[in-house]
């Protein structure tokens, strides 16, 4: 009962507008790993917009459209780069706990446009297309907390794979895309 008595004064002073539409653009980094690929961090680009809809004081539904570098390095070969980049469309439910602080969860479908293996042989550098080897879409889901100060929000997400990346995965561990993802953005009403 303190505890239910504790979260509903937290959660009077929420950030969340009942019936404001906001916009927020956003630019930060992916730390992606593909899971049972023997590989080790990427680091990439993640930007674009999401936009919010208030519901109430303390839950509100955002939407929004990413270009996300994905991907991993070989573990034995740090020349050896497995690149995708993906266009995610996140929708998530977002619980404002207190001001400023937001807890989300969603469902994540992301459709591929690049897939690349990148390496070094003998010096040179060589990029092979891997598209066709690789799933078109990905859903994942994801999960995260945000902070909103001055209008500036940061975001920490960790977005979780659920479909295979590669096409013919036969083994019995499936590959999946793990990404970790931190961006700022500024938040606006419309």
């Amino acid at each position: 009962m303190i505890a239910a008595l504790m979260v509903a004064t937290l959660s009077a002073s929420a950030q969340n507008e009942v019936g404001q539409f906001t916009l927020k653009p956003m630019v930060g980094i992916n730390l992606s790993n593909i899971t049972n690929y023997n590989g080790k961090i990427r680091v990439g680009l993640a930007a674009g917009v999401e936009a919010e809809y208030g519901i109430t004081e303390t839950f509100g539904v955002s939407g929004g459209v990413l270009y996300s570098m994905e991907g991993c390095k070989n573990k034995d070969n740090s020349d050896f780069k497995t690149n995708l980049d993906y266009i995610n469309v996140p929708i998530l439910a977002n619980a404002y706990l207190f001001k400023g602080f937001a807890v989300k969860v969603g469902v994540q479908p992301g459709f591929l446009v690049k897939a690349k293996e990148k390496f070094t042989n003998g010096g040179n550098s060589v990029d092979n297309d891997i598209k066709d080897a690789c799933n078109k879409v990905q859903l994942s889901i994801p999960i995260g907390l945000s902070y909103e100060y001055a209008d500036f929000v940061f975001d920490a997400r960790y977005n979780w794979g659920l479909t295979n990346t590669f096409k013919n995965d036969n083994s019995d561990k499936k590959s999946h895309n793990s990404v970790f993802m931190f961006t700022l953005g500024y938040k606006f009403a419309l």
